[in-house]
């Protein structure tokens, strides 16, 4: 399990983290249990972060938080949210283009103004959270984006039949993803009730209903694109309501 843990803070962390030199397929598929709990550390960082700007002006704090944010995860989200961005509008229509698309690392003026809208956003709910103290708004948007892939694989198909993707969706163990998702499910419905679980919800399906339609099932830049849009849709969320 700790091997599993360690692979899962590699792939979403740029934490340097000492794996061993061997470690099983099934090491791979079980990493997606401990997604949540990389959610949490990540939260955490930047909560205490935030504490600690707490005297500096909110937009200075926010600048500087959503900065660590993205550092910590080596972009990666924001890299399937371009490239995802850039194929759902170049390979409209056609399942073929939108995924050759997604392989150029080239980033359009698409892919640009889809990141640029999304750390805008976050940007902007940031100040609001700060400003209102609410670290545990922050926490859960990182916890339940990153809670979303494992059910992601539980539920879709990965398109492509080579990568890192496949190996998880073929070693994923569907017993222990469901008892995990409930697990959070419960704890997030006493800290931060019915109504964010259910928004969750609703745009994580909304997301698959997409990637159903235009690709039959999900890619890794689509799944990281659900983790960006997931995370600056509870923002706004937790803003609003």
């Amino acid at each position: 399990m700790w091997t599993s843990f360690l692979i899962a803070m590699q792939f979403l962390t740029v934490v340097p983290v000492k794996l061993q030199d061997e470690f099983t397929d099934q090491d791979v598929g079980r990493s997606l249990l401990f997604y949540p709990l990389v959610g949490l550390l990540i939260g955490i960082v930047l909560s205490l972060l935030a504490w600690s700007l707490n005297n500096q002006p909110v937009m200075v704090a926010a600048s500087l938080l959503l900065v660590v944010w993205v550092a910590m995860t080596g972009a990666l989200h924001l890299d399937g949210l371009a490239d995802s961005a850039d194929a759902w509008l170049g390979g409209i229509g056609n399942k073929a283009k939108t995924l050759n698309i997604m392989k150029d690392p080239a980033a359009g003026p698409i892919a640009v103004s889809a990141i640029v809208s999304v750390l805008l956003l976050k940007f902007v709910m940031l100040t609001v959270l700060l400003s209102q103290q609410n670290w545990v708004a922050l926490i859960w948007s990182v916890v339940l984006a990153r809670t979303a892939l494992p059910l992601l694989f539980l539920t879709t198909d990965y398109v492509r039949p080579q990568g890192l993707g496949s190996l998880l969706k073929h070693h994923q163990s569907a017993s222990d993803t469901r008892k995990m998702l409930l697990i959070i499910a419960v704890i997030g419905l006493f800290s931060i009730g019915l109504l964010a679980l259910l928004f969750t919800l609703v745009v994580f399906l909304l997301l698959r209903y997409l990637m159903e339609r235009r690709l039959n099932g999900f890619t890794g830049d689509t799944a990281g694109a659900m983790v960006e849009l997931l995370e600056t849709a509870l923002l706004i969320f937790f803003v609003l309501f």
